[in-house]
């Protein structure tokens, strides 16, 4: 009969070599499942990066803003180590998340560990860990991650092993790109997959994410009228023609922008070259300019 290993059980299994070598021994199928349904929060210090990792330079301004990051929600995507032996484990994968750690501080960090070779297995650990129906689109998302950065699949390959669409699997990989907050509420179950497929949607405006954000939670916003706001949002995003030689500075189409973001709909700037201008908000309905006054209270 299979051996089974709680989370306790693992925990003890990585500060015990000898009992680790014997349930390997014994049972390294269940050992490697195990391994590959539990995070472990391991000490720092008995991370080591590899020697062998292609990557060399790692931007200091970005690192410093990932850590910055870190120190407020924590290491969201757990690092992947490979167990040496007792109490010191090699980078396989995050080896700019595990600098940025070290950055923040952080004396221990979550990670996926592994053994020394379990590729096999892995992958077929993974395959069976996706399958239960108690993960969160975020659970899910970062097994797929796994899979392609640790088993070497493509979209299509993990596809065809899972069952699942290439677009299912390529829509829960975007949530990765999603900021921090946002991945901890769908995490946290406070929003759904849709509402973060259509936050997703909106490229590079971190403002007007976070923004939307908190209107869905705080006014319990349906998918529908999330894209609601974003397509009008991105309607008065589109330019109207300009007149000849009065193109808006940059400057001042940054300024547009931040109202535009921190509103979330239809804003225009104008101002002439003394310097005179207005600001126009627009709204289609009541409840809509409700919602703008809320805005503006702070609520």
């Amino acid at each position: 009969m299979s051996k089974k290993f709680n989370t306790g059980g693992i925990k003890t299994l990585l500060g015990n070599s000898a009992r680790m070598e014997q349930a390997v021994q014994e049972n390294p199928q269940e050992v490697v499942r195990e391994l590959t349904s539990h995070v472990a929060l391991l000490p720092i210090a008995q991370i080591e990066a590899n020697a062998g990792q292609p990557r060399r330079n790692f931007d200091q301004n970005a690192l410093e803003e990932l850590a910055s990051s870190i120190r407020i929600h924590g290491l969201i995507q757990p690092v992947t180590v490979r167990r040496l032996h007792d109490k010191a484990y090699q980078i396989i994968s995050g080896e700019r998340r595990y600098r940025a750690s070290q950055l923040a501080g952080l004396e221990e960090i979550p990670a996926y560990v592994r053994l020394a070779d379990d590729q096999q297995m892995l992958e077929m650990a993974l395959i069976e860990n996706i399958q239960r129906e108690d993960l969160n689109a975020i659970e899910i998302a970062l097994t797929y991650a796994r899979l392609m950065e640790e088993s070497k699949l493509t979209h299509e390959e993990i596809s065809d092993r899972v069952g699942k669409q290439r677009s299912t699997i390529t829509n829960h990989l975007r949530l990765l790109k999603l900021p921090e907050e946002i991945q901890i509420a769908l995490k946290d179950r406070a929003i759904s997959m849709g509402h973060a497929r259509a936050l997703a949607g909106i490229n590079g405006n971190l403002a007007l994410q976070n923004s939307l954000l908190r209107q869905i939670i705080a006014e319990d916003l349906s998918v529908r009228a999330v894209e609601e706001l974003i397509a009008g949002y991105q309607d008065g995003k589109k330019p109207k023609p300009a007149k000849p030689n009065v193109a808006m500075p940059e400057h001042l189409r940054n300024i547009q922008d931040q109202f535009r973001a921190f509103f979330g709909g239809k804003v225009d700037l104008k101002r002439d070259e003394k310097g005179k201008g207005q600001i126009v908000v627009k709204f289609d309905n009541d409840a809509e300019l409700n919602r703008l006054i809320d805005l503006m209270e702070g609520k």
